[in-house]
């Protein structure tokens, strides 16, 4: 979840930005907004900073397995492939010998 101060601070940012007249109603507005912005990001489907790079370590992990994984199976499919070969041409090899 994201920090209430942060709510509080982007709250205050708004208020200040209201012309001087509208001052007196700062401490009420401040109040709305947060209440209105906490409201807005809590249907959002948000995560804190610290979710966010767990995560991207996650995938950074799993990036490289795949990548170790596909390199492990391009090796089989081309050691499969010389052993096809090898008895392909030992069946050749032997079907000449028996003419």
């Amino acid at each position: 979840m994201i920090d209430p101060k942060a709510f509080d601070d982007l709250a205050k940012r708004f208020t200040e930005a209201l012309p001087s007249s509208f001052r007196q109603f700062q401490a009420d507005m401040e109040k709305n907004i947060h209440a209105g912005l906490q409201a807005t990001f809590s249907k959002l489907d948000l995560v804190t900073r610290e979710e966010f790079e767990v995560q991207q370590g996650v995938l950074a992990r799993t990036r490289a397995k795949l990548e170790e994984m596909e390199k492990q199976v391009a090796e089989l499919e081309t050691k499969l492939a010389a052993t096809k070969r090898r008895k392909s041409a030992d069946k050749a090899g032997d079907s000449e010998h028996e003419g």
